[in-house]
């Protein structure tokens, strides 16, 4: 499996208060070891919204990373809905409680030993930050909402349970004042010769006021090579223009 799911808990995020860095490290993390990301969710600190969604995701193939409330305060949440998503009951982890005592010494109160109890059979995830564990149930793999925390602990994750991804290539051809309408023939066409390859067709204004579209194709390294010369001869064969980009930089666009 070359691909994780990322969920992101907190109100904060979907209000604005916050802007969320999980998602650039998430995508940089997975890149580094030729792994790539197969969804997002932000989700509110609701518990039947969390426990309905990381039920969703346990289900799924891939594993994933869940960022934010895993704390020990009245609006975290997400520990004990993926205990329920799980289906098992909390319970504190025997070393992640000793690591909270270590750390806290006499101030390893009652409500800071809550953030080692984990769904029962959770295994822990190291924090180099400040030493609060996350966990790991199953195929999710729940850290906190600090990007700085949550960052480094991925990385862990990836490097220490999953093996490196296959290498992936990407490539995009512009077609200057080309419209979608026009041109879904032939991408359906495109498509079914190369069902291995990952498609995407993005519309756009030019500084100019013009438009065009960046057609886009990913995958592995041979199919998308293979994939680039036979989408350049089906444009030329249907006198459809188009410019390479060797290069595909991260940018917004206006549609």
């Amino acid at each position: 499996m070359d691909a994780f799911g990322l969920v992101i808990v907190g109100n904060e995020i979907l209000d604005g208060r916050v802007r969320d860095r999980h998602v650039q490290n998430a995508r940089e993390v997975l890149a580094a070891r030729d792994l790539r990301l197969a969804y997002v969710l932000v989700l509110p600190d609701d518990p039947d919204v969390l426990t309905d969604h990381l039920r969703w995701a346990m289900a799924r193939p891939e594993p994933f990373f869940c960022c934010g409330g895993i704390g020990s305060t009245p609006d975290d949440y997400t520990r004990q809905c993926a205990a329920r998503a799980a289906g098992v009951p909390l319970a504190f982890h025997e070393e992640g409680v000793a690591i909270l005592k270590e750390r806290f010494g006499p101030d390893a109160n009652p409500e800071r030993l809550r953030m080692a109890e984990f769904p029962q059979g959770a295994a822990l995830i190291p924090n180099p930050v400040n030493r609060v564990s996350g966990f790991r149930i199953g195929n999710g793999h729940f850290l906190p909402g600090f990007p700085n925390m949550a960052r480094p602990m991925m990385a862990w994750v990836v490097e220490n349970d999953y093996p490196r991804g296959s290498p992936r290539a990407r490539a995009a051809l512009v077609l200057p004042g080309a419209r979608e309408a026009d041109l879904v023939p032939l991408m359906d066409l495109f498509i079914a010769g190369h069902p291995a390859l990952s498609f995407s067709s993005l519309p756009r204004y030019t500084p100019q006021g013009g438009t065009e579209i960046e057609l886009g194709i990913a995958g592995s390294p041979d199919n998308v090579q293979a994939g680039l010369r036979d989408l350049k001869e089906l444009l030329a064969d249907n006198n459809v223009v188009f410019n390479t980009e060797d290069t595909i930089a991260e940018r917004q666009s206006e549609i």
